[in-house]
C-alpha cells in the first residue's frame, strides 16, 4: 500500500517552497534611495541587539564551556571526522541548490564527491574526494538560490542561538531544513543523523575557534557591531564568488539603475 505521508511530502516541499519564496520576495526589506550599499542595513537594530545580548548569554553560560570541553575531551581525529561526515550529509541539499541556481556543474561535481566520500571514503569520515584532486564542495544553499533568482539582500537580522543573518539568509536557512534529498530517502532515526552530527560539528567548532569568537563576543568594544560586519563581509564574499574586493547587491539598486550579474566572470 503505498504511503500516503511520502507521497504527500514532495507536494508540500514544492509548496512550501513557492511560498517562502514569495514571502522572501515580499518580504525582504528595501534599502533607502541613497542608502550606501557597502553599509549594513539594519534598521532593526534595537531589538537586533537584545537578541545579540541573549546569544552571548547563552554563549558565556552554556554553548561556550559545553564546546571547549566537548573539544579538549575529543581527540582532534575524531573531530574532524565528525565533521566531514555531518559535511559530507550536508552535499545531497547543496546539489538541489545548484540545480535550482542552474549551476548544473556544481550539481554535477558535488554529485561525484558525494558518492565518492560515501562510498570509498566510509560515509564521509575520509575526504577521498580531496585526496584524489576533485574539485571542492560548492556548499550552495537556499539563501544563495535566493539571490541567484533576484531576491534582494534584505535587513541585516540576528536570530535567537543561531546568530547573524539576513532577510534573505534567513528564509534560506527555513528551507534549507527540507531541500536535503536524504531527509525523504532515509528512515527514521537514520534522517536525523545529519542534524545531529551538524550540531555536534557546531559545537566542536565553537571548542576549536574559542579564541577567535571569545575576542569578537567579549574583546571587542561593540561586539554586535563587530559581529555584524564580519558576517556580511563573508557573506558577500561567498555571493560574489569569492571574488574579493567590494560587493553589491545587484537586487539592492534604485529601480532603474543598471544591473551587473556578480556570477558574470
Amino acid at each position: 500500500m503505498p504511503n500516503f505521508i511520502s507521497i504527500r511530502r514532495p507536494t508540500l516541499f514544492a509548496t512550501g517552497l513557492a511560498l517562502v519564496v514569495a514571502l522572501a520576495a515580499a518580504g525582504c526589506t528595501p534599502r533607502p534611495a541613497g542608502y550606501p550599499a557597502s553599509e549594513p542595513f539594519d534598521p532593526y537594530e534595537e531589538e537586533n541587539r537584545r537578541t545579540h545580548a541573549f546569544n552571548r548569554a547563552l554563549d558565556k553560560n552554556l554553548v561556550g564551556p559545553a564546546g571547549k570541553g566537548y573539544s579538549g575531551f575529543i581527540p582532534d581525529d575524531v573531530e574532524n571526522m565528525v565533521g566531514r561526515f555531518a559535511f559530507n550529509l550536508s552535499i545531497p541539499g547543496a546539489v538541489v541548490n545548484n540545480i535550482l541556481q542552474g549551476n548544473m556543474k556544481g550539481a554535477t561535481e558535488d554529485t561525484y564527491r558525494f558518492i565518492v566520500n560515501t562510498t570509498i571514503g566510509l560515509g564521509g569520515l575520509f575526504d577521498t574526494a580531496s585526496e584524489l584532486n576533485m574539485p571542492q564542495a560548492t556548499d550552495a544553499d537556499f539563501g544563495q538560490t535566493l539571490h541567484v533568482w533576484g531576491v534582494r539582500e534584505g535587513a541585516y537580522v540576528e536570530l535567537p542561538l543561531l546568530g547573524p543573518s539576513t532577510e534573505r539568509a534567513a528564509a534560506g536557512k527555513i528551507v534549507d531544513l527540507f531541500t536535503n534529498p536524504l531527509t525523504y530517502v532515509l528512515d527514521e532515526p537514520e534522517n536525523y543523523y545529519g542534524t545531529i552530527a551538524t550540531g555536534v560539528t557546531g559545537l566542536s567548532d565553537r571548542g576549536r575557534y574559542a579564541d577567535t569568537i571569545d575576542s569578537i563576543l567579549y574583546d571587542s568594544a561593540d561586539s554586535y557591531a563587530q559581529a555584524r560586519s564580519l558576517y556580511i563581509q563573508n557573506r558577500r564574499f561567498k555571493l560574489g564568488g569569492g571574488s574579493g574586493g567590494a560587493f553589491e547587491d545587484p537586487y539592492d539598486a534604485e529601480p532603474g539603475t543598471p544591473l551587473e550579474d556578480p556570477y558574470d566572470e
